[in-house]
């Protein structure tokens, strides 16, 4: 039965809502097992407030679903090793591989791009028998991947509104890009929904004809579709189902259940995507070289055992289990960071190898809970709690230890045209001209991640705030040079009186060498967090990107949580910045609400079950929208905002206004008050963790 909370709050649902909840339901997305909440994660903010450690154990946890998934395909890997076939024919032949993403999967094709492929194929430059490998490759073989996101580069810094609901927008990238019939293309989406993605996945068949052999040719196994999601679950969305039931993509399904935290996919669904993409990689790598090198020449290119599919799947669970062993430390991290932001201070991240893998985590936090995006170089003073450095005196040096290349924007000559006269949704048309305004080739000044003199003269760390360096690999020898960037942003920090944590993805010898260092007094950080990586190959650097993944992953989600910015495993303080996250907001309203009036009715003045209806929740969250945007007030979560106002409306038997709404999130926060409403949340070692 309806609370029909609208008239008590005196409020007519919007245009706009009433547009989304009758016009948008492909967009309702909350019954993904994507979006739904993990058991062992149930009670998280509480857990993390509690003991940090458990906290983060309870999220690491969660990365055992990979493993799972991981160990069914080693048993049937059929599949994987077409898509291996299919990368090695694709360099063979000349062609180009595509890798197309949005939002954390789009970051992750960068991160394939820049972090993985570009760096291996000039460390092979550097060695004596690239001559011959020249001669069975492309010549410009570093440039024959492509690692693409929905709004291209500057998505990278912080979400374009409006992109990602579009399928027009993922043809117009990959015709932009020039991909072609015969090029290998890898679609991956966390969900299986994301428009943008199906959209870019549907152009590459277009090539092909409609459908047989005779009509334009068949794909030959060159198109891939990557997700996390049952197909059950994906079938409700008409765009879902033109992949699904169209036998020419080849489909890999990932699912490994709900995220560590709810619709966060970031986390679980995004590591086992960026994991198995660089292994295919990396197999098909191995055997092409193969062909060539002699067993030591290999033994150089970083494989001293045999390239070995079934071996790489099984070492996701060594990988997972050294991250978990390593809980402790992470914690001491986590209670360091959240208590410089908690102090009103802020933190510098400085980054080489790791740099996309540090930027990444560092860029998702501003949409996942609500924080003030990176800083542009026009900003009078940090707004932004996070920056990262790196190697550079220059902004675009930057951009280029960044991505390897040059930064690459949307043309407006591409896109407006067709985005005014193919968008029939006047919403979607005007997000889309909106966002395309902030997407070109000139946003790359804009940002400016190096060691640049007016960085260090404007923003460089103070007393109280907090410094962060993270190596990995062969860089964790150039910390004894005194001479290196390394150690002058060491030095920085401690002439400004900042904290330092040193982050190192090592080997055990190097951890030895980095603590000798630190007992010599050569290093004198205040925190040292090692991660081990265990004695795997590592020829591509994959396993240290994904070690620092989950580890950044884990540390940022606890780090927000001890601040207030998620309730259990839920992210209370999402941006619903397009028609996915409007969806999400709306059902974290409606679940808080109905489950504190369901658990405690006569708080509330019920004495029947009563529950908010989807649309209900709708119409507040997007009068809240409304009011955060006039108030501009931009670190103010909306779906907290709506939670409160109802619930306490419902307790005063009166309407509140989005005023006095604000000032008890300000003095309460949503935790502490949801906890009023819901003592039930609260957590315990003994609890049970199972979902209502």
């Amino acid at each position: 039965m309806s609370l029909r909370i609208l008239d008590l709050l005196g409020l007519q649902p919007s245009e706009q809502s009433r547009d989304y909840v009758q016009n948008k339901k492909q967009f309702h997305l909350f019954d993904l097992l994507t979006e739904q909440r993990h058991p062992k994660t149930w009670n998280l903010s509480f857990a993390i407030k509690e003991k940090t450690e458990a906290g983060l154990r309870a999220i690491l946890s969660v990365d055992r679903d990979i493993v799972a998934r991981f160990r069914e395909f080693e048993e049937k890997p059929a599949l994987l090793e077409q898509a291996v076939r299919a990368v090695k024919e694709t360099i063979r032949s000349g062609g180009r591989i595509y890798v197309y993403g949005c939002g954390a999967t789009g970051r992750l094709a960068k991160q394939i791009e820049s972090a993985i492929w570009r760096p291996f194929w000039r460390r092979m430059g550097l060695l004596p028998f690239w001559d011959r490998l020249r001669q069975v490759l492309p010549e410009d073989i570093e440039e024959r991947l492509i690692g693409e996101m929905t709004g291209g580069d500057r998505a990278l810094v912080s979400a374009l509104e409006g992109f990602e609901d579009l399928l027009l927008i993922g043809e117009l990238q990959l015709q932009d890009r020039g991909i072609r019939k015969g090029d290998l293309v890898f679609c991956v989406t966390e969900g299986g929904e994301t428009s943008s993605v199906i959209g870019t996945i549907l152009a590459a068949l277009q090539p092909y004809g409609s459908g047989s052999e005779g009509e334009g040719g068949a794909p030959e196994n060159k198109l891939y579709f990557i997700y996390n999601n049952p197909d059950e679950r994906l079938r409700p969305f008409e765009r879902s189902v033109r992949v699904i039931d169209e036998p020419r993509i080849t489909r890999i399904n990932l699912t490994t259940g709900p995220q560590a935290v709810a619709g966060s996919t970031r986390l679980q669904a995004t590591t086992s995507e960026t994991y198995l993409v660089g292994i295919l990689l990396e197999c098909a790598v191995y055997e092409l070289l193969a062909e060539v090198l002699s067993p030591a020449e290999m033994r150089q290119a970083g494989w001293d055992q045999p390239g070995d599919l079934r071996r790489a799947l099984r070492e996701f669970a060594e990988i997972q289990s050294a991250v978990e062993a390593e809980a402790g430390s992470i914690a001491r991290f986590t209670e360091l960071e959240s208590d410089t932001y908690r102090g009103g201070r802020l933190s510098t991240y400085l980054a080489r190898e790791a740099l996309i893998t540090v930027f990444i985590d560092g860029a998702e936090r501003s949409p996942t809970f609500r924080l003030f995006p990176l800083d542009k170089v026009i900003e009078p003073a940090r707004k932004c709690w996070f920056q990262v450095w790196t190697e550079a005196d220059s902004g675009k040096d930057a951009w280029h230890v960044f991505l390897g290349r040059g930064f690459r924007g949307l043309a407006r000559e591409v896109y407006q045209k067709p985005f005014e006269e193919q968008i029939p949704d006047p919403y979607l048309r005007e997000a889309a001209l909106r966002s395309l305004s902030q997407a070109g080739s000139d946003q790359e000044v804009l940002y400016d991640f190096s060691m640049s003199g007016e960085n260090l003269s404007r923003r460089a760390p103070q007393e109280g705030d907090l410094g962060v360096l993270v190596v990995a690999g062969n860089e964790c020898s150039r910390l004894s040079d005194p001479g290196s960037f390394f150690r002058r942003f060491l030095e920085l920090c401690g002439t400004s009186k900042a904290r330092t944590v040193l982050v190192a993805v090592c080997d055990p010898a190097g951890r030895e060498k980095m603590e000798e260092w630190i007992r010599q007094g050569i290093l004198a950080p205040d925190l040292f967090l090692p991660i081990v990586i265990p004695p795997c190959p590592d020829p591509m650097g994959l396993r240290r990107q994904i070690m620092l993944k989950m580890v950044l992953n884990a540390h940022s989600s606890a780090v927000m949580s001890r601040l207030g910015r998620m309730v259990g495993n839920t992210m209370t303080n999402v941006s619903p910045s397009n028609l996915k996250l409007i969806g999400r907001a709306t059902y974290l309203i409606q679940s808080h609400v109905n489950d504190a009036l369901a658990r405690n009715p006569g708080l509330f003045h019920l004495e029947e079950r009563q529950a908010v209806r989807f649309e209900e929740a709708n119409a507040v969250l997007m009068d809240s929208i409304r009011y955060v945007a006039e108030c501009q007030a931009a670190q103010t979560a909306e779906v907290a905002l709506s939670i409160i106002r109802i619930l306490e409306s419902l307790r005063r038997q009166e309407p509140v206004g989005w005023d006095e709404c604000s000032r008890i999130l300000g003095s309460r926060g949503l935790e502490a008050f949801l906890l009023e409403c819901n003592p039930g949340l609260a957590y315990s070692e003994s609890a049970d963790r199972s979902c209502p």
